[in-house]
């Protein structure tokens, strides 16, 4: 979908231009339509032979002047705050520039920051080449055989050197007997075999 909002601005900016003509037009036919005098009173103030079209116009002019005032106040603003944000910016990117020059003194990288001189020979050492260890058995991959799986062994989480102790409920396999089990037969366990 296209970006409309440059398009509603310029229809918006026509259509106040369009505005303030009509209003302009209709201004001017108010003022010569309207040139009798009037007396124009409130509370104490009063003026007498006031023109009829000043007492509409000079309102409506007053209030069109000072909401202008206002948008020129509120603009001056964000470009007053959008040019210290610029400068912040500024002061902001050279702090970084500054770090990365020092990050690269101090890892001794002079070759990446951008203080190098480009005419400075760099010493390069060169490492003798060993040869990279053969690797014994490629990876299986996803539909080789299910013979060349391997069984997954089981694991004692006590290691075998360490003696039994001799009054263990457990036993010798080191599992606790069910049910009609006899204590003394080891229990076999089945590995899963998929």
């Amino acid at each position: 979908m296209p970006d409309l909002s440059h398009l509603w601005q310029r229809f918006l900016l026509a259509s106040a231009l369009l505005f303030g003509l009509v209003l302009g037009v209709a201004a001017t036919v108010f003022g010569y339509s309207n040139t009798s005098h009037v007396a124009v009173g409130w509370s104490v103030f009063h003026i007498a032979s006031v023109p009829l079209w000043t007492v509409a116009l000079v309102p409506l002019a007053v209030v069109l002047v000072a909401g202008t005032v206002y948008h020129w106040f509120n603009s001056l603003h964000h470009f007053t705050e959008h040019m210290r944000h610029r400068h912040r910016v500024h002061e902001l990117e050279a702090e970084v520039a500054s770090l990365r020059a020092h990050l690269d003194h101090l890892l001794e990288m002079p070759e990446q920051s951008p203080a190098a001189q480009p005419g400075e020979p760099v010493a390069i050492e060169v490492l003798p080449d060993e040869p990279a260890p053969a690797l014994a058995q490629t990876a299986p991959s996803n539909g080789d055989e299910k013979s060349a799986r391997k069984s997954r062994k089981r694991v004692s989480l006590f290691p075998a050197a360490e003696a039994e102790p001799a009054a263990s409920p457990s036993g010798a396999s080191g599992h606790l007997p069910m049910n009609g089990e006899d204590d003394k037969a080891p229990r076999e366990e089945s590995s899963p075999e998929a």
